[in-house]
Formats: structure tokens, C-alpha cells, sequence
């Protein structure tokens, strides 16, 4: 029999009360423990008849987890994450990696050195949709890209504003905290990208970060594709809107915000639609459309029960500490793009000086 799991919960916000409330959906792992000082999460852990730790030395000490999720604010990421991985205890790090290339890299490399399972939350990736999406573009069904249109309109209401680093450069802002699902599922689907370019504004909210953006993506590949975001506009066209992944935050609305269309055929998302040609395609004949069959599954339990296979070294992590750290430069190689208003190119070349771990035989960690 599998041994039970302890997962500790760090930070009791949004999402890390979503993770609490999962937990508590499935066998095999339990929520033993939240580490938060905030008056709200000692009551949600005293409602729950679980521990509340002040900070993750008292957790760490207690020794009640063998296992953490991370979901404090991005800048925080390195400090927390590195303080568990060091005591030899597996985390869940909540996206982004971290606030800025440096700790990503510094992040890195102390999961390269310490060897314990880090797996960053990039829930999408663990979604049947997407992978049922992933396997149609791959084996070829849609032909080469050619294009992308990737929409993401929230309308986020003030009170959300109200925690400080929400406003913060370098931690807040839709581009840090939203698009980075859009491009880690665009470098996941076509591969890495070559180079950027973007334009960003603050007009809506007058914050110090922006509100909104527009994106234009170079796959190293080939083809091209936008991003258009801002969470100060209405509208139904995000993943998060659409998608229902997380029913007790978003409503899933009908309608797709994705849209892939490559030499063969087009595809859009989470609708999961296939637009084939009888024959050849010609923009003067109809398309058939047709449903990519699926079997629907919380992406947040999947990446739970992922991540409850690290713990037990029975798999590698979908989204690994590196992967995730390409997301960021890329974010990066965005906000320098609309700084300077001019293309950027996506250097990924910090990633080879932290060279993986390798095993006894050679081969990669």
C-alpha cells in the first residue's frame, strides 16, 4: 500500500486555498499543516482542525510534512522554496519560479544541487484538454503553425488590487501573473521562441505595473502568433473563463480563446474544435469541424497526483525548475520589448551555466 502523503500549504491566498480545498479531494495525500501568520489562515486552520506555522523554520521543525506547496507572493519563491528543498522536503512551487531571472537561476540551482523533487505549478500542462491538444499538433494534424491568436480579457475587480504586491513591478502585473500560462503552453505546443515584440500600457488602472499588453511571438521554428491581455477588460476570451478548471472561482463560459492555425488545419481551445479541409485547404471551401475526444479531469488533482509520484521518485517533473525558468525569460525579453519598442530576442543562454544533475550512469537528472 502507498505510503499517505503530508502536504504542507504555504500562504492560504487565492490559490493556495485552492490547493487546500484539493487536498481534501483526494486519497493518498493530506493537508497537514498551513504556514501563513495571517489572522484569516490560523482561523481557515482551525476550521480545518490542522496546524497554522508562523513561518516555514516552525514547519520544517515540527516535522508534520514530507512534502510543500509554495504559493507565496513571487518573490518570496526562491528564500521558501530553497529552505524546504535543502531539509530534503519536495515542493509544488506555484508559478511564476520567482520574481526575477537571477533567483530563478539561484532557484535553479539549488534543486540541481540538493536533488529534490521541484515541480512548478504550471496546472494547465496537466489539463486532458491541453494534452489531448499537445498530441494533435504533434503527431501533425493541424500541419506546420502558421499563426496563433491567444486572448486573455479578466476584469479583475479593485479589491484584488488590495494586497501590495499585486501593484508591485517585478511581482504584479498581468503579463508576471497571467500570461505566463500562455507561453509556457506556446513553447509547449511549437516549441521555443525566437524573438518578441510588444506594447504595454497602465492607462485603465494608473498602477506601476501594467494593466494591459499586446505580444507578438517568432517561433524559432516557424510561424507567428499574438497575445492580447489585460485584466481590466470585460469579456469571456481567457482560458481561465472558459476552461473550468477552477468552478469555485471562475464560471466557464462557451467560448474559446485559443485559436491555432497551422498548414493543415486549425484548432481552437478549450473547445477543443478541429477545422479540416476535405482535401486540400482553400479558403474557398468549408471546413468540417470536429470535437478532439477527452476525458475531462481537475488539473489541479492531476498535478497533485504528479506531484505525489515525485515525492515517491516514481517520475520526473512535467514542468521543471528549468522549463519554467525559459517562461520567465521570455516574460523578460517581453518587458523589454515594450520598454525599448523594438524586437527583442529570447536569449536562453543563462540556462547552460547551471549545468543538470546527472546520474551515476551519465545520464540526465
Amino acid at each position: 500500500m502507498r505510503h499517505l502523503i503530508d502536504i504542507a500549504v504555504v500562504g492560504a491566498g487565492a490559490i493556495g486555498r485552492t490547493h487546500i480545498h484539493t487536498l481534501s479531494q483526494m486519497s493518498g495525500v493530506r493537508l497537514a499543516a498551513l504556514v501563513d501568520p495571517a489572522a484569516p489562515a490560523i482561523a481557515l486552520a482551525d476550521e480545518i482542525g490542522i496546524p497554522c506555522f508562523a513561518s516555514v523554520d516552525d514547519l520544517i521543525n515540527s516535522g508534520r510534512a514530507n512534502a510543500a506547496i509554495v504559493a507565496t507572493p513571487n518573490e518570496t519563491h526562491l528564500p521558501v522554496s530553497e529552505m524546504f528543498l535543502r531539509a530534503g522536503i519536495p515542493v509544488l512551487l506555484e508559478k511564476p519560479v520567482a520574481e526575477s531571472l537571477s533567483s530563478a537561476l539561484q532557484l535553479l540551482a539549488v534543486a540541481e544541487e540538493t536533488r529534490v523533487p521541484l515541480l512548478v505549478g504550471h496546472h494547465r500542462r496537466h489539463n486532458p484538454i491541453i494534452r489531448a491538444a499537445h498530441q494533435a499538433i504533434r503527431s501533425g494534424r493541424i500541419g506546420d503553425l502558421v499563426m496563433a491568436t491567444v486572448t486573455c480579457s479578466l476584469a479583475k475587480d479593485a479589491g484584488y488590487f488590495d494586497a501590495p504586491w499585486r501593484r508591485r513591478p517585478g511581482a504584479g502585473g498581468p503579463l508576471l501573473i497571467n500570461l505566463v500560462h500562455e507561453i509556457d503552453l506556446l513553447r509547449h505546443f511549437f516549441g521555443e521562441i525566437a524573438t518578441v515584440q510588444a506594447i504595454s500600457s497602465n492607462a485603465r488602472r494608473g498602477l506601476p505595473v501594467e494593466d494591459t499588453a499586446a505580444v507578438c511571438l517568432a517561433f524559432k521554428a516557424g510561424g507567428l502568433a499574438t497575445l492580447c491581455i489585460s485584466d481590466a477588460a470585460a469579456g469571456p476570451w481567457a482560458w481561465d473563463l472558459t476552461a473550468g478548471e477552477n468552478l469555485a472561482r471562475f464560471p466557464a463560459h462557451d467560448a474559446s480563446a485559443h485559436h491555432y492555425a497551422g498548414s493543415r488545419a486549425g484548432l481552437s481551445l478549450p473547445d477543443l474544435t478541429l477545422w479540416e479541409p476535405e482535401a486540400e485547404p482553400n479558403w474557398t471551401r468549408a471546413l468540417r469541424p470536429s470535437k478532439l475526444p477527452v476525458i475531462q479531469a481537475d488539473p489541479y488533482e492531476v498535478q497533485i497526483a504528479h506531484f505525489a509520484d515525485l515525492v515517491r521518485r516514481k517520475a520526473e517533473p512535467l514542468v521543471s525548475a528549468r522549463d519554467a525558468t525559459a517562461n520567465l525569460i521570455v516574460l523578460d525579453a517581453i518587458s523589454a520589448a515594450a520598454d525599448s519598442g523594438r524586437a527583442v530576442t529570447v536569449d536562453l543562454s543563462p540556462l547552460q551555466s547551471i549545468s543538470p544533475s546527472q546520474n551515476k550512469d551519465g545520464t540526465v537528472q
